[in-house]
């Protein structure tokens, strides 16, 4: 049963650094912090630090911030000065203590990528044919099973996922190859052919192929921190491409609704990546932190995304949202995220009952 306690660390963990980013940022500030807690519920221990009480709370997954006077309408009693209340401060100050938390996700994302990337290298499939569709260009042009592809148009090519990147945005009617064939190098120049193919959500795309299949070996280059810093962090932004596209195809419906997934569908996760040993369960750790700051950034009143949204009008308007509308607002979005909770819930009860 230790996947349960990958559970609670994985996603008690994510959502602490998520309020340890609003925390930072707004001790930073000079912005009172009432609570800082890992975990919530009953208290269980603590101690006050300043003005500021830190606590160990019954569950532990998360924690969470009460920042000094988070209401216009709260009297602070506790030792806060006016200057030290959110709600006082301007609306950019507000605007960076709330963006702290989803940025922290994605920093956490980018340092665990780069912790797998310094110690393991960075990892993926190799760029070697290993089969050639009759008829393709490729074959017509000399290629041949077991090539080694080292560029494409002067571009280098370390991974199948450069290879496949540089071909699909070509703008030649004619690609240079250099590959590697026993031992030497050779170039190769083809003819590539834009064919009608399925994208990963199903799609149609005409895309231009040259006829070429992975031989799914894989391979490991070894970075240093620098290297490695920057490798990391095309590995985040390509992530958070991966995820937005993903939300676009849902709301445009091409991908089925019934593929969202709630805490059953993730704990299963968290524990095959768990079986699958420690890489795989930090793998899928920073991929469940994206989505956590990408989620949170919706502009959904309740959610971060939604008080950026309040406070950017508020910073248009030089003057603050009229407080019913927010709290109608507000409301909305509680409903709105309690229903795609149970939506979520629904289908992991659904798939379950299915299997």
């Amino acid at each position: 049963m230790s996947w349960i306690v990958d559970f609670i660390l994985v996603l008690g963990g994510l959502i602490f650094f998520h309020e340890l980013g609003h925390f930072l940022a707004a001790r930073m500030l000079g912005i009172g912090v009432k609570t800082f807690s890992l975990g919530f519920g009953p208290r269980l221990a603590g101690f006050t630090w300043g003005a500021t009480n830190y606590r160990l709370s019954l569950i532990p997954l998360g924690g969470y911030v009460s920042l000094a006077g988070e209401e216009r309408d709260m009297t602070e009693d506790n030792g806060f000065n006016e200057n030290e209340l959110f709600m006082n401060r301007p609306p950019w100050h507000r605007m960076i203590v709330v963006a702290a938390g989803p940025l922290f996700n994605f920093v956490l994302a980018w340092v665990i990528f780069w912790g797998i990337i310094i110690s393991h290298g960075q990892m993926g499939l190799a760029p070697k044919v290993g089969k050639l569709q009759p008829g393709s260009p490729a074959l017509h042009a000399g290629i041949e099973v077991g090539d080694n592809v080292l560029s494409i148009e002067g571009h280098k090519i370390v991974f199948w996922s450069d290879l496949a990147e540089t071909i699909q945005n070509s703008q030649s009617d004619t690609l240079d190859f250099v590959i590697e064939r026993d031992g030497s190098t050779k170039e190769i120049a083809i003819k590539p052919q834009v064919q009608e193919l399925k994208n990963i959500f199903g799609e149609t795309i005409r895309r231009p192929v040259v006829g070429i299949v992975a031989s799914g070996d894989s391979k490991t280059v070894e970075m240093d921190g620098i290297d490695g810093a920057v490798a990391a962090a095309e590995q985040t932004w390509n992530v958070t491409k991966l995820i937005c596209t993903s939300i676009v195809k849902m709301v445009e419906r091409v991908v089925p609704m019934d593929s969202i997934g709630g805490p059953i569908m993730i704990a299963q996760a968290i524990k095959q990546q768990s079986e699958r040993g420690l890489l795989e369960l930090l793998q899928f750790t920073a991929f469940i932190s994206i989505n956590l700051g990408l989620l949170n950034l919706l502009p959904i009143p309740v959610l971060d995304g939604g008080h950026l949204l309040f406070f950017s009008l508020e910073t248009i308007m030089r003057r603050p949202l009229n407080e019913k509308l927010q709290a109608v607002a507000t409301k909305m979005g509680l409903i709105f995220l309690l229903c795609l909770m149970a939506f979520a819930i629904i289908n992991d009860l659904t798939r379950e009952a299915l299997k």
